[in-house]
This record gives C-alpha cells, structure tokens and sequence, in this order.
C-alpha cells in the first residue's frame, strides 16, 4: 500500500481473502513520490502482484516506475488508485481506481456535525465509494 504521510490502513479485507498486507510505504501525493516508491519496490527481494495507491496521481508515477524496470501492468501487478482523476480512464494502461463523491461527503459530515450539535440522532450511513474497474488490474492467478 501506498500511502501519503499520516495515513494507515491496516488491510484486513486483504487477510480475509487470503492476501498478505505489507506495511504501508509513506509518500507524498505527487507522481514523483509514487515513482521513487514504484522504483524502490522493484528492488526490493520481496515478491508483489498488486498495489493500493492513495492516489491517482502517486499510482501513475508507480506505473512508470513498474514498466521502466520491465513490470508489466495488470500482468505482473495490478494497480489501484484513488480519485478517479479525469486522466485516469486515459493513462496506459487506463487505471482502476476508486471514486468518492467528495461533495456528498462533505455534506454528510455537515449533517452529522449539526445532528450532533442539535443533541438529535446523527445519520448512521457513510457515502460509500466506487470501485471504477479498469485495465490497470487483472484476476490473480494461481
């Protein structure tokens, strides 16, 4: 996983389908900062057949590093980003990535923040995300 400084997410959705989490590399949200990663995970010993980016742009970077070093993407590694950027659908290969309304969640912490204020019930739902599948992901083998 890739991750922007401060963040973590302990993967336990990975465990239940038999996946091993590693411990998340720190970086910034910029391309750069995913290709420095994307180029230190290709030398590393370590065996990996997928990556959970933050961001789009980071997960970008981390393509070019892959393919640079003879990656090849879905086939070696699948990708997944964050944001569903516009660009995304148009990188090579396009990328899988995960959309997030951002205005219906800002509106739904408004509410819960009033909710709370109030002294009244406070909405129980979160806005769930979208997983936007493309080519940047393939079915893992066996």
């Amino acid at each position: 996983l890739l991750l922007p400084r401060g963040c973590q997410n302990a993967g336990d959705a990975m465990a239940e389908h038999g996946l091993v989490a590693r411990r998340p590399l720190e970086s910034d949200w910029t391309p750069g900062s995913g290709y420095r990663i994307g180029t230190l995970l290709t030398q590393r010993a370590t065996r990996f057949t997928g990556l959970v980016v933050a961001n789009d742009q980071m997960s970008l970077g981390c393509i070019h590093a892959l393919v640079e070093q003879g990656i090849r993407v879905p086939e070696d590694v699948s990708v997944v980003g964050f944001d569903d950027i516009p660009e995304a659908a148009y990188l090579i290969p396009p990328l899988t990535t995960v959309r997030q309304d951002f205005g219906a969640v800002g509106r739904r912490a408004i509410e819960i923040l009033r909710s709370a204020i109030g002294g009244t019930a406070t909405p129980e739902s979160l806005i769930a995300p979208e997983l936007v599948v493309r080519a940047s992901t393939a079915a893992r083998s066996s």
